[in-house]
């Protein structure tokens, strides 16, 4: 293409030089050029003909279609792509180094020394609030009991967990209320109603113990006995966030649209049943529970790579060693009587996987260690997940809430026959 004036462009419309646009576009000034030539971009020639401008408002609207967005001057809108990435600007937290941070903290040291209940409170206020416990109001619980109790008894427990939002949803008049205050008593309330909503497989205490023991009895028929509980404990507060995975993204883009926080947990809950988020933990139950069958985890793993199947609970993108999630909890895993045996078994998944692959054990394998040694189900890691994570996307809603509303809206990149097509004829 020539250097003409782009047609239905605005003549008093602010131009830029080459070196800007390729800046704004994220590339060489020898590919905005590329652009010129293919018509995807107008140029003007430069007063006294020394390079070309660029219609600034045509370059946006090109990055956009390429898939790079910019922050605004004022940094008001912060996404945009790096590398193909999606990035925010978040102060929840910090992965770096085969080590993540809550608020600056250890998160794996939070979660040794404080409960689930606590780490929450840390995550969403940045205070901590020591032997803090949540309640679940006594008509929201009721309601999603009932709720629960009429699906089939096949339903899986975030299918559960899915109903159990939407009734507690439908409890809270003021659920539209997006204050940071009201937002917390939801969340508060809710995540207590999440567990007690969860059918009884074991023995129950009385109300008014940590969100761990209210949990227990809905994974497990055994009793709890410390250690084990400690573990189930400190897996739960690990769990509560770790940056943008694809769940939280879905419940920041609905707190960007102004959901309420009942509807920004029923986003994360949807894109967590996926077998390659939140279920990823129940291929490691099953695998490590045939391991312990067997007697050995060689001919388990053996028959994975024969057929092609990645060996589960092993290996994580962001993280190069173990996931410390994972290290932890095999930690706290030796002080479980019970679970020696499954400990022993993934430790020997790890040993003869690590002869083919250098990959390390996630926290998909710990969960894997604690449910089968304490006879729960293959979901149950899934469940745990769902609740803890629960407290994360509430973080990321307080924090998107006080972002610019509709922020989150990428460009499509059209590929499609272009117009004008004629009109389709039935045949």
């Amino acid at each position: 293409m020539t250097d003409q004036p782009e047609p239905g462009g605005r003549p008093d419309a602010p131009r830029l030089t080459t070196r800007e646009a390729a800046e704004l576009l994220g590339v060489k000034p020898e590919t905005v050029y590329a652009y010129v030539s293919r018509g995807q971009l107008g140029s003007v020639r430069a007063a006294g003909g020394r390079g070309s401008t660029f219609d600034a408002d045509e370059v946006r609207a090109l990055a956009r279609r390429s898939g790079r967005r910019e922050p605004s001057p004022a940094g008001g809108d912060l996404v945009f792509r790096t590398g193909g990435d999606l990035v925010f600007r978040t102060g929840i937290t910090l992965i770096e180094q085969d080590r993540y941070y809550f608020r600056g903290v250890d998160a794996t040291e939070l979660a040794r020394n404080h409960s689930y209940e606590e780490v929450a409170e840390w995550l969403w206020t940045g205070e901590l609030r020591p032997g803090v416990r949540f309640t679940a109001p006594s008509e929201t619980l009721a309601a999603a009991r009932r709720t629960v109790g009429a699906l089939p008894a096949h339903s899986g427990s975030t299918d559960r967990l899915r109903v159990a939002v939407t009734a507690a949803a439908a409890t809270d008049p003021l659920r539209f209320d997006l204050s940071p205050g009201a937002v917390l008593s939801s969340a508060r309330s809710l995540i207590p109603t999440l567990v007690g909503a969860l059918p009884v497989l074991g023995p129950t205490e009385a109300d008014g113990g940590s969100l761990a023991r209210g949990l227990w009895p809905r994974l497990t028929a055994r009793p709890a006995d410390a250690p084990a509980l400690a573990v189930l404990d400190a897996a739960l507060a690990l769990l509560i966030d770790h940056d943008l995975a694809a769940s939280t993204l879905a419940a920041r883009v609905a707190a960007s649209a102004r959901a309420h926080p009942y509807a920004v947990v029923s986003a994360g809950l949807g894109v967590l049943e996926g077998p390659l988020h939140g279920a990823a933990s129940g291929l490691a139950h099953r695998m490590l529970q045939e391991a312990v069958d067997r007697g050995s985890a060689v001919p388990v793993v053996a028959d994975h790579l024969r057929t092609g199947r990645p060996v589960p609970g092993l290996g994580h993108r962001l993280y190069r060693g173990e996931d410390p999630r994972a290290r932890t909890l095999f930690a706290l895993l030796e002080d479980v009587p019970q679970a020696a045996g499954a400990l022993a078994a993934a430790r020997e998944v790890v040993a003869t996987t690590a002869r083919h692959a250098p990959l390390h054990a996630n926290i998909d394998l710990a969960l894997a260690v604690l449910s089968v040694s304490c006879g729960m189900a293959a979901e149950a890691g899934e469940t745990v997940f769902a609740v803890s994570r629960t407290a994360g996307w509430i973080a990321h809603a307080l924090e998107e809430y006080g972002e610019r509303p509709l922020r989150i809206r990428p460009s499509g990149q059209y590929t499609g026959p272009r117009p004008a097509q004629p009109l389709p004829h039935a045949p």
